[in-house]
């Protein structure tokens, strides 16, 4: 999730402006043609089928007339002090799921009709993603007793439902209020007195609960709902997610720098003990805030592709065009923290780690709250790998009382624990490590993504 450029916005905070752009994206490439080795189907979203021979030529034809249209979900034009989210719906065309799926089969993909409601998933789920990041093994034992804190402006009244939707979807455990899994508050910590409802964000919220839910299905979801989109009041719901007593909260909203931001900082962020993780950014090369505080951990965002390599899987820049793709950058205001030793920027910098945002090879999730509620959708954004990651902190455990856990991944022998990502590039920039991947660590996706536990661990 990012805004827009400086200064190329106007809104206030109580409505939001919806805009659309569509733009196109090539889906895959011909290693497509032996998707079936990487992707592991998902339990209730695909029917039986049996293996059929195809040439790579025929996938490789598929691919080359696949599209994907964009919708932003929740963008808004923010005031000075207010945050956007960015998450990115797919909205017509064939997403990177459909085409492992058919090329499984054997069959032309399915494709994705513009505002039609899905019965079924069109993008990765759960056991997708825990393969791709080694965790299929912890997230089947780990996580019980712990909560992720989800922070987010307004209220999504679908937000349980929904959450039981996906998981039933995908055969997870049940997670509502009755079993004490699921728990919605306002910022001030009411679980009657909410924010107004958005259809926007409820989409936001679907899609930060959906991938918590993925990577840690044993944990426990806390939604603490913003009464707007403003700095200070997301700040003092992730105040209120840390004393309700959640040490993992992820955030999926940012703005351009300020000066303010040092004194946000202090005021919602430093909470020692505590993972929070922030997605950088979705419009490409570029800083924001709160992804620049010192005292998260900065999440940056790939394309996730099936591959015929010994992980099954490949991972590249997220960079679908000059206007999309993940954040990065080194931070004008932030100070940079000491476990952070890049030589270039001497503040500090952005990404720490990352995972999948990429919307052509996005994530299901299921939303149904007003007119952008269609059910199953595809979602794509910086938006999307800040819940996975911290869903991953949550399987680590419970971090040092008082570390701040964006340092982990840092640790020199925890790097081979991430897939370091090498390719692509999210824009221009004078220094290029600041915008274009590199073997070890680069700003688009920082020390890489998670291959298992050990570099989120204190």
């Amino acid at each position: 999730m990012r805004t827009s450029p400086p200064n190329s916005r106007t809104t206030h905070s109580g409505w939001h402006r919806r805009w659309q752009r569509t733009g196109t994206a090539a889906l895959a490439t011909t290693a497509l043609a032996l998707a079936g080795l990487g992707t592991a189907t998902q339990a209730g979203a695909t029917t039986a089928h049996h293996r059929v021979t195809v040439s790579a030529k025929a996938i490789a034809a598929q691919v080359a007339k696949a599209h994907v249209h964009y919708t932003h979900q929740c963008d808004a034009t923010p005031a000075k002090g207010f945050a956007s989210c960015d998450a990115l719906r797919v909205t017509g065309g064939t997403t990177a799921f459909q085409e492992a799926q058919a090329a499984r089969k054997g069959v032309a993909p399915a494709t994705v009709k513009p505002n039609a409601t899905s019965d079924t998933p069109t993008g990765y789920g759960p056991s997708d993603l825990q393969n791709a990041y080694g965790l299929t093994d912890a997230a089947a034992s780990n996580g019980s007793g712990e909560t992720i804190a989800i922070v987010d402006a307004f209220d999504d009244p679908n937000a349980e439902s929904d959450l039981a939707t996906y998981r039933a979807q995908y055969g997870l455990p049940a997670c509502t209020t009755d079993n004490g899994c699921f728990k919605k508050v306002g910022q001030t910590g009411s679980t009657t007195s909410l924010p107004a409802p958005d259809s926007g964000w409820a989409g936001e919220i679907s899609l930060d609960v959906d991938m918590a839910s993925a990577v840690c299905p044993n944990c426990s979801i806390l939604l603490v709902e913003a009464k707007s989109s403003s700095m200070a009041n997301l700040g003092t719901a992730v105040n209120r997610a840390v004393s309700l007593g959640a040490k993992f909260v992820s955030n999926s909203y940012g703005s351009s720098e300020s000066s303010s931001d040092t004194t946000y900082d202090t005021s919602y962020y430093k909470h020692p003990g505590v993972a929070i993780t922030v997605s950088a950014g979705d419009e490409g090369y570029g800083a924001e805030y709160p992804a620049a505080s010192r005292y998260v951990t900065a999440v940056g965002g790939t394309r996730l592709s099936t591959s015929s390599n010994s992980r099954g899987w490949t991972e590249s820049v997220w960079h679908t065009s000059s206007s999309e793709g993940t954040g990065s950058g080194c931070s004008a205001v932030d100070p940079k923290p000491s476990w952070q030793t890049d030589a270039s920027c001497a503040k500090r910098m952005i990404a720490d780690v990352s995972a999948v945002a990429d919307p052509a090879t996005g994530v299901s999730v299921y939303d149904t709250y007003g007119a952008d509620g269609t059910g199953w959708n595809t979602y794509g954004g910086t938006s999307a790998s800040a819940p996975v990651i911290a869903g991953v902190y949550a399987l680590a455990g419970t971090p040092g009382s008082g570390d701040f856990p964006a340092s982990y991944p840092y640790a020199a022998a925890r790097t081979p624990a991430l897939n370091d990502v090498t390719s692509g590039s999210n824009g221009t920039c004078s220094t290029s490590y600041f915008c274009t991947a590199r073997a070890g660590y680069d700003g688009p996706t920082g020390w890489g993504t998670p291959q298992g536990l050990d570099a989120f661990t204190g």
